[in-house]
């Protein structure tokens, strides 16, 4: 293994324990908002639909992110490997 390929660094339990509790309230604040809305229920249910799409498109849109991020990292680390042998067979025809 490459000594300068470094790993991430996982998230601590406190951060995901933070990062699920936030995405549920949220949830639950929005459902509690459409449910309690001095609406009709068809406004209603159109809401809550729209906002189950909502949370839908962003879990895709941040995996989306993720994939393209860490696809970038290996591209680099295929071209970083690829100039460094380059260069190490540069060095070995001048001596």
């Amino acid at each position: 293994m490459n000594p300068q390929v470094t790993q991430a660094s996982p998230h601590s339990a406190a951060w995901v324990t933070f990062t699920y509790a936030s995405f549920f309230a949220s949830v639950g604040m929005v459902g509690i908002g459409v449910l309690f809305a001095p609406v009709d229920i068809w406004i209603k249910a159109y809401f809550a639909m729209g906002a189950a799409l909502l949370v839908q498109s962003c879990i895709t849109m941040t995996k989306t992110l993720r994939d393209m991020h860490e696809g970038s990292k290996l591209v680099n680390r295929i071209e970083d490997a690829r100039a460094e042998r380059l260069l190490m067979g540069m060095e070995r025809g001048k001596e």
